[in-house]
């Protein structure tokens, strides 16, 4: 290959990294749409939850953590995770009652709650999905449902459902602030 071949090669590849740097979903030059996200889609017993994936910072096997006296029986308890500690909280259990299993499929969704690293045990994790809020409709759940606290919305692809998680709501309620058992 001649030198003029090396430089439009490489001219070329410096004009991938360029387009790339200014790369935002969803905005202009992007190939998706304003109101576009994309949602970490996972299990809950037999509920089908989406939640947005700029508000998870990874998704973990399930760690080994610490117990921690005097906390409600939804606080798995504390994790070590590469130095860092973090809370795990049983979703299930939380909203249902009923603990969640830990299979070779669980799952601990970290997030943040005011900069503090949380964790949430989850049934399994299905993959990446992309939502339209344009194409989202008020959640259908049964009036007993303990998702209502923290649903309102629901997205429909193809013949899936899938429950949009408002980490918001969540991480707000009174119940969840308040860990302690006494």
């Amino acid at each position: 290959m001649n030198s003029n071949g090396k430089n439009s090669a490489f001219a070329k590849l410096q004009e991938y990294d360029r387009r790339s740097a200014n790369f935002a979903p969803g905005g202009k030059g992007g190939e998706g749409s304003a109101d576009e996200w994309s949602g970490v889609t996972f299990g809950l017993g037999a509920a089908r939850l989406a939640c947005n994936i700029d508000r998870i910072a990874e998704i973990l096997p399930c760690p080994q953590s610490t117990p921690v006296p005097g906390a409600k029986n939804w606080i798995v308890g504390l994790a070590n995770v590469r130095g860092e500690l973090l809370t795990v909280i049983d979703l299930g259990r939380f909203l249902t009652g009923v603990r969640t299993p830990i299979t070779a499929s669980s799952r601990v969704l970290a997030a943040s709650l005011n900069r503090a690293p949380i964790g949430l045990l989850i049934d399994e994790v299905y993959g990446q999905r992309h939502f339209l809020d344009s194409e989202a409709t008020a959640a259908e759940l049964p009036e007993d449902s303990p998702l209502r606290e923290v649903v309102s919305k629901q997205h429909q692809l193809g013949s899936e459902t899938w429950h949009e998680l408002d980490l918001d709501r969540l991480f707000n309620s009174a119940e969840f602030l308040n860990g302690s058992a006494h």
